[in-house]
């Protein structure tokens, strides 16, 4: 598994997990914040994305979390603070659920517990991407996922960032961890993670409804919720700065 890992080796271990079609460059706005405020930040490609290649034999949380753990423990980083977004904060949950041992603090960013559209505008949005992504490939759905993270003119080069990034991912691992996040539920689970959680949300978020996202920090015992104001579902890096006083302030 390909990974970041630009900290000293004797700081403590931050675990950046990113979202779908994503890569471990997403959280290139928050590794240099967190070494120079005493971390040691490890971005890992999950298999499928990035320079991490997909081996074929099965694509799902439950196997990310334990590859992961395989990881933090090669790396001698346990126990260390977790932090996923979107796709990541639903592998974030996994292996915060099979392996609390290894986990300080979890910060959840523009995720779920589970993701059930509530309007036309929602179900249309993922239902258009579930059968672009089995028709027409890759490219088209990078092109209907980057305008709706980043919509805005400014953004014209986060998206086209976003749909190189996406279009170069493995489609037999983007459709199978589609799948896995659609049937994922952890809401029975959720009552049983006893660590310290964050969960950042975008209040302009427009793949992950910011009332999902109340409702993951509801079920989690003492988790708290922030809500970053012009922030969309990419909150790391549409508004980096005050993302990352946050992430660092729950960190300390």
């Amino acid at each position: 598994m390909h990974y970041l890992d630009p900290g000293s080796p004797d700081a403590p271990g931050v675990l950046l997990l990113h979202g779908l079609g994503a890569d471990s460059t997403s959280w290139t706005l928050q590794l240099q914040a967190l070494t120079s405020a005493g971390y040691r930040p490890i971005a890992p490609d999950l298999p499928g994305f990035g320079r991490s290649a997909y081996d074929g034999r099965g694509w799902n949380f439950k196997r990310m979390a334990c590859l992961l753990a395989e990881l933090v423990s090669d790396l001698g980083i346990a126990p260390l603070h977790l932090v996923g977004l979107s796709m990541g904060g639903v592998v974030a949950q996994q292996f915060a659920l099979d392996y609390p041992q290894h986990v300080r603090k979890l910060v959840l960013v523009s995720t779920f517990g589970i993701l059930r559209p509530k309007n036309f505008s929602q179900w249309f949005y993922f239902l258009q991407r579930l059968l672009v992504v089995h028709t027409l490939g890759l490219e088209q759905q990078a092109k209907i996922v980057a305008r709706r993270v980043f919509p805005n003119p400014e953004h014209a080069e986060l998206r086209r960032m976003a749909e190189t990034l996406i279009a170069s991912a493995d489609p037999r691992a983007y459709r199978a961890a589609m799948r896995s996040l659609g049937l994922f539920d952890s809401r029975k689970r959720l009552p049983g993670i006893n660590i310290p959680t964050l969960v950042i949300t975008g209040a302009d978020d427009s793949t992950v409804p910011p009332a999902a996202q109340t409702l993951l920090a509801e079920a989690i015992p003492n988790a708290r919720q922030v809500v970053i104001p012009k922030a969309g579902h990419a909150a790391a890096i549409d508004q980096a700065e005050i993302f990352n006083r946050h992430l660092l302030e729950f960190l300390l």
